[in-house]
C-alpha cells in the first residue's frame, strides 16, 4: 500500500508566502527618471516641466535615481525666450540631465542647443555632443538626437548602428526623440523614416527604444510594446496632449530601474501624485 504524505496547513501556506519574496530578492543597480516633450505654446511657460522637476527632486532622496534624461523638444521652434525661460526651471534638477535633441530644437541651430545644454548642467556634467553614449556594468544608453527634423541622415544611422555594434554583448537602450514610423499606429506616420534605420532595429543587443514626440495620452494608447524583439516605451509630453486628442492632458513622467538580475522595471508618476500609477507598468528583461 502507498502511504499519502500530507503536508500540514500551514506549511502551504507559509511556502506559498515565500514566492513574492523570493521574486522580489533582487536589487536595483541603476534607476533613471526620464521626462518628455515639454515645448509650451503659444506662451513660454513650462509648469508641466517645473513640477516635473520639483517631483524628480523629491523622488531622488527615497528612490536613489541616479540622473534624469530627456527624449527632446524643450523649446518651441529653438528660439531664445523658449531656451531663456526653461534655463532655471531645469537648473534645479539636483541631478545631471542628458537631453537629446528634437525637431523643435531643430528649429534653431545644434550649436545654440549645446549651449544651453551645458547650462543646465553647469557644475554637474559636461554634455559630450548632440549625440553621445552612457555606459553602465550591466547596459549602455546611445542618445542619438536626430539629424533633421525628427529623423536621421545616413551618417546619423551609421553612427547609432556603429555605437550599438561596438557595445555588443552589452545591452542597448536607444534614446530617441522620434520612434520608427508606424511603432505607434495612434499617429503612424509621424517618426524615424529612413529605410536604413531598419538594421538599427535588428541589432541583436537592442532591447529597447524610448522616445516622445508623439504627446500620446498614456490613459488613452497603447504606449509601451514590444516589436520584434525590441521594447519600445512612450515618454508622455509635460505639457501639452495631442493624441488622441487635446482635450485632456494630464502631466507624467516614468522611471527605470535596473535590477541586479537583468530585469527593468518601468513605472509612470502622474506629476504631483505619490507613487506610481499601477496601471501603466511595463517590465522588460536585458536578455532579448
Amino acid at each position: 500500500m502507498k502511504l499519502r504524505i500530507l503536508l500540514p496547513t500551514c506549511l502551504l501556506l507559509a511556502s506559498s508566502a515565500l514566492a513574492p519574496v523570493l521574486a522580489s530578492a533582487a536589487e536595483p543597480v541603476l534607476r533613471f527618471a526620464i521626462l518628455g516633450d515639454a515645448e509650451p505654446k503659444p506662451k513660454a511657460e513650462f509648469p508641466g516641466l517645473a513640477a516635473a522637476v520639483g517631483h524628480v527632486n523629491h523622488l531622488t532622496d527615497t528612490l536613489d535615481l541616479d540622473f534624469v534624461i530627456g527624449v527632446g523638444d524643450i523649446a518651441h521652434k529653438g528660439t531664445e525666450l523658449q531656451y531663456d525661460a526653461v534655463t532655471p526651471v531645469l537648473q534645479r534638477l539636483t541631478l545631471p540631465f542628458y537631453p537629446i535633441m528634437g525637431n523643435e530644437e531643430h528649429g534653431s541651430s545644434v550649436e545654440r542647443y549645446m549651449q544651453y545644454a551645458q547650462r543646465w548642467n553647469e557644475g554637474k556634467v559636461e554634455i559630450e555632443g548632440p549625440s553621445y553614449v552612457k555606459e553602465f556594468e550591466q547596459l549602455a544608453l546611445v542618445m542619438a538626437s536626430p539629424n533633421e527634423g525628427r529623423d536621421f541622415n545616413d551618417e546619423g544611422v551609421a553612427w547609432v548602428k556603429q555605437q550599438i555594434q561596438q557595445l555588443h554583448p552589452k545591452p542597448v537602450l536607444l534614446v530617441v526623440h522620434g520612434a520608427p514610423a508606424g511603432t505607434f499606429p495612434e499617429c503612424a506616420d509621424k517618426g524615424i523614416h529612413h529605410p536604413g534605420f531598419a538594421e538599427v532595429s535588428v541589432q541583436p543587443n537592442l532591447i529597447a527604444m524610448i522616445s516622445g514626440d508623439l504627446h500620446m495620452d498614456l490613459n488613452r494608447t497603447e504606449h509601451s510594446k514590444q516589436i520584434d524583439g525590441v521594447h519600445h516605451l512612450h515618454i508622455p509630453a509635460l505639457e501639452r496632449t495631442k493624441i488622441p486628442d487635446e482635450d485632456q492632458h494630464v502631466p507624467m513622467f516614468r522611471v527605470l530601474t535596473v535590477m541586479d538580475d537583468d530585469q527593468v522595471l518601468v513605472d509612470t508618476y502622474q506629476v504631483g501624485l505619490d507613487g506610481p500609477l499601477q496601471q501603466h507598468d511595463y517590465r522588460f528583461s536585458l536578455k532579448r
